[in-house]
């Protein structure tokens, strides 16, 4: 499989990605994150693998809870960033989803919409096998997608922002199955465009993906504050699975 053209390989690489998404709520992940560590009972000093991590902001969070971390992430300039962070109980490295899991984890987390970007349901399938064979006998899998039934209602096709100077055109829209973002935006001289690809992963989808890869739901909530999953109106897909 040739990464090079896959469209999150060279987005998330870049500065760009991360001007565009540096106004994410920090409180809100670090709510999610005390919230489902305390639900899900793990004990300090659990191993967790958070996959993909990005710059690493809820890997350093699960670590200054106790947690022994593992991020990675696909993109080199974002493990580059985190291992600044690193300590003895915190490490990052470069990690493709789709190779196996060297390690056995207590638990997985996928966060922040960090899953179906492939066009073969086989990938995505994929993925998840290698989460179950990366987790413990008791270990637990958390992944936490978009709702896609409130998107496709509440779709907003064109909206500009200016970060930094930057001008960035944002066009959605939902086609051939898959949720478009297509951003544009001019610096450094150039012109850019890239465009993001998320599957329209349905709870009906997600529940068949999952018994393909052998994991079983255990728990659904619809948003951070664990609340009960309403197709049209939560703000996000939960999964709790073993």
């Amino acid at each position: 499989m040739n990464t090079k053209q896959d469209w999150f390989t060279s987005w998330f690489n870049t500065p760009y990605y991360h001007i565009l998404y540096k106004h994410r709520n920090d409180s809100d992940a670090q709510f999610f994150m005390r919230n489902i560590t305390s639900f899900l009972e793990l004990p300090k000093n659990s191993f967790i693998a958070d996959v993909p991590c990005g710059k690493g902001r809820h890997s350093v969070y699960l670590n200054s809870l106790g947690f022994n971390v593992r991020g990675g992430d696909l993109s080199t300039n974002s493990i580059e960033h985190a291992k600044q962070f690193e300590n003895e109980t915190l490490h990052f490295e470069v990690w493709d989803m789709r190779k196996p899991i060297e390690n056995k984890y207590d638990a997985i987390f996928n966060l922040f919409t960090s899953f179906g970007y492939f066009e073969d349901d086989n990938d995505d399938i994929l993925v998840l096998k290698n989460f179950k064979a990366g987790l413990k006998s008791d270990g637990v899998l958390v992944l936490d997608f978009l709702n896609v039934e409130k998107v496709k209602t509440n779709l907003i096709h064109q909206e500009n922002k200016i970060i930094d100077g930057i001008n960035f055109d944002l066009k959605k829209e939902i086609k051939n199955g898959f949720i478009l973002k297509q951003i544009s935006f001019h610096t450094d001289h150039k012109d850019h465009v890239y465009t993001e690809r998320v599957k329209l992963l349905t709870l009906e989808k997600m529940r068949y993906y999952f018994d393909c890869a052998g994991l079983k739901i255990k728990h659904i909530f619809g948003n951070y504050a664990l609340q009960n999953y309403h197709p049209q109106t939560s703000d996000r897909l939960i999964i709790v699975a073993e």
